[in-house]
Formats: C-alpha cells, sequence, structure tokens
C-alpha cells in the first residue's frame, strides 16, 4: 500500500480499531504488536503514524526531529538508524511505502 503523510497519521494508536503504523525510511511498519511501547500510553508514541527515520538516527523524541529528511544526519547517526531499521525489519510486517 502507498500511504501519503496525512493518511500514514490517521495510524497512530489513538483509534482502537486500526494498526499502529511507524515509518522508517519511507518504509511502513505494522507495530501494533508493540502497541505498549507506540500506542497512546508508550514511551515511543510520539513515532506512531510518521515516519520517524531521523529521530530514531538521532536516538531522539524531539518533536522537531520526528521527520522522514535524513539531511544532515552524520555518519553514526544513519548507522543507528540502520539499526533501527534491521530490527524493524525482524520483528514487524512491513505493510506499505509513504510517498510524496
Amino acid at each position: 500500500m502507498e500511504f501519503t503523510a496525512e493518511q500514514l497519521s490517521q495510524y497512530n494508536g489513538t483509534d482502537g480499531s486500526k494498526p499502529i503504523y511507524v515509518a522508517i525510511k519511507g518504509r511502513v511498519f505494522d507495530v501494533t504488536t508493540g502497541k505498549s511501547f507506540y500506542g497512546p500510553e508508550g514511551d515511543y508514541s510520539m513515532f506512531a503514524g510518521k515516519d520517524a527515520s531521523r529521530a530514531l538516527g538521532k536516538m531522539s523524541k524531539n518533536e522537531e526531529d520526528i521527520s522522514p529528511s535524513l539531511e544532515g544526519l552524520t555518519e553514526k547517526e544513519m548507522n543507528t538508524l540502520n539499526d533501527w531499521e534491521t530490527k524493524f525489519v525482524a520483528k514487524y510486517p512491513v505493510v506499505g511505502r509513504v510517498v510524496s
């Protein structure tokens, strides 16, 4: 499936009838099984319904970092992001891509 950023935002965990999605580098993962982390009360709820690539690379929960932009990330931050992506691929199903 293809999602716009606006469509992706509808899968943020606030509607219990919908799955919870998080995107990394444009790939959308169904993280519903991790709702204790990504659901409304979870420590990583700010990533739900968004492409959290930049924030994951920077290991940041700051709103301004929750973005698909990789511009200006250091090599270390890109390696961190790639590690997160590997973990997500192993743990959660890919359900689509974010398109502009």
